[in-house]
């Protein structure tokens, strides 16, 4: 089997947006007039994304996921997206599972695979996402405000727990465990909040290398600091059994959640939570922006400092 029979078998499928359907040289996608495209890439590489253990199935929703992600987080509609693949070899039972899992994400969005590239050599999966939205309402990092209180969707940490048992450091039995494998290994896009916070937020981004440094990015581009309670943050029944210190560096610094978190003006609570009823997802107020002379301080729920120190994710650092 050659590389255009593997195209053809598993990712060839009928035309919606693309003109033309998989196979020119370019993807010709059709946009509603009047509308913004929002585009965004990520690369997974096997050992460094991911571990070798992982159901391709899996891998597959993965690889589609953490790129709806970053469109959750603009505030956009999925459209259409490309995969560049590259496999040590054909293997086809990795093929059915993956293109599985990537397809049915792809589906339940309305996302569709319009073309990419695919290559022999280790095994690396690089996808680009589009999507659309009215322009002027894209959700920024750029926007948040002195006063804005802070917000994120979901749980956190319960990824890096999984990290964790497979690094050996901790041990989790049964359902436990299965639990947060699933959350490390099938995050959920929350395109359907993004969305639904156009207007109210005022600055966004996903996490997903760690709270803390993704919050930082915010905190940077809208020239601001924050005060963030940090054992209010939303975590799971697994991760909340654990000691406090391995909980906070979950939750803080431990990423791969891709849940959102955002800025709204406290006027604008009623609004957030309104928001994320209609998306089908819990959202927990965090935090406060502040002004950038105060940087950003991490309290316990009495108030007080939190000594313990987190470096959030680096790709060259960790």
């Amino acid at each position: 089997m050659g590389e255009f029979d593997l195209i053809a078998r598993w990712f060839t499928r009928p035309a919606r947006r693309a003109a033309l359907g998989v196979g020119d040289d370019c993807a010709l996608l059709n946009l509603t007039p009047g509308m913004q495209l929002a585009t965004s890439s990520d690369m997974l590489v096997e050992g460094r994304h991911f571990l070798s253990t992982v159901a391709p199935e899996r891998l597959g929703h993965k690889a589609l996921a953490v790129n709806l992600s970053d469109l959750a987080a603009c505030g956009a509609q999925p459209l259409a997206f490309t995969l560049a693949l590259a496999l040590p070899r054909i293997d086809e039972a990795f093929l059915d599972g993956f293109s599985r899992g990537l397809l049915a994400l792809a589906d339940a969005h309305g996302c569709e695979l319009v073309g990419g590239d695919t290559t022999q050599g280790p095994l690396n999966l690089c996808i680009t996402v589009f999507g659309e939205l009215p322009p002027g309402q894209a959700l920024l990092r750029s926007g948040a405000r002195d006063g804005d209180e802070i917000w994120v969707s979901g749980t956190l940490g319960d990824a890096r727990l999984a990290l964790e048992v497979f690094r050996g450091s901790i041990a989790l039995a049964g359902d436990g465990f299965e639990r947060v494998r699933a959350a490390m290994e099938l995050p959920t896009p929350r395109v359907a909040l993004g969305i639904a916070l156009r207007g109210i937020a005022t600055s966004a981004i996903d996490v997903s290398d760690g709270l803390l440094g993704d919050l930082g990015h915010i905190l940077k581009r809208s020239n601001a600091g924050a005060t963030l309670q940090a054992d209010a943050l939303p975590r799971s029944a697994v991760l909340a059994a654990q000691p406090l210190a391995l909980q906070r560096n979950c939750t803080l610094a431990g990423g791969d959640d891709y849940e959102l978190v955002f800025t709204a003006p406290p006027a604008q609570a009623a609004a957030v939570l309104a928001a994320a009823q209609a998306a089908g997802v819990a959202v927990t107020r965090i935090g406060r922006i502040e002004p950038a002379s105060h940087g950003l301080r991490l309290v316990d729920g009495d108030g007080a400092a939190v000594g313990q120190r987190f470096a959030a994710f680096d790709h060259f650092k960790s």
